[in-house]
């Protein structure tokens, strides 16, 4: 639970559901007559069926497979849920991280447990990327994309300057400066963005 940051009610539950699909898949029963209850203390699990104890002796092989896979997916889900719940409470904060690749155009940032998106519409144009360098950004979105968690980090959003203000300005974190307004220029002449 804790080297994948998940909770133990969530493992515990993944393993119940794991014995009723493992016990349907030999013995058969309805689904929603099934249950099972696991003694957190000592490990002791127990399958009902209709409120009946009908724990068999053993599993057989296949059995054990179908459990380990329900188990496996259910962490894997609660893993997802908890990366999405832990970045969408630092959105609109800055966090560092390095260029870990660049697909056309799409900047891949990694955060450390996830990797960052930041599309070509949240980059300061004109600045140049390189792998493997070392990049602030701001947690813009996280969201359920196509290949699970998706964090979308930006660059060139006005709010990434104003809290990249208040890290390295000790008087705006204090509430002696406050931002009113962000403004960015960008030179087309030279391709500066001040």
């Amino acid at each position: 639970c804790s080297e994948r940051g998940i909770s133990e009610e969530s493992v515990l539950s993944a393993v119940s559901e794991a014995l009723v699909a493992a016990y349907r898949r030999d013995f058969g029963g309805e689904l929603e007559k099934l249950s099972a209850t696991i003694n957190p203390e000592n490990g002791e699990m127990v399958v009902f069926n209709e409120g009946k104890d009908v724990t068999p002796a053993g599993f057989g092989r296949i059995a054990a497979q179908t459990a380990k896979q329900v188990i496996l997916q259910k962490i894997r889900e609660t893993e997802k849920t908890a990366l999405l719940e832990e970045y969408s409470a630092k959105l609109n904060t800055i966090a560092a991280g390095h260029i870990f690749r660049i697909e056309k155009g799409v900047i891949i940032v990694n955060l450390g447990k996830i990797q960052g998106v930041m599309p070509p519409s949240e980059q300061i144009p004109g600045e140049m990327y390189n792998i493997n360098s070392r990049v602030r950004v701001l947690i813009k979105e996280a969201k359920e994309g196509l290949r699970g968690p998706e964090v979308i980090v930006s660059r060139g959003d006005p709010i990434f300057v104003k809290e990249l203000f208040a890290l390295e300005v000790p008087e705006i974190n204090s509430g002696t400066v406050k931002i009113e307004a962000v403004a960015r220029e960008y030179e087309a002449t030279f391709g500066l963005y001040s």
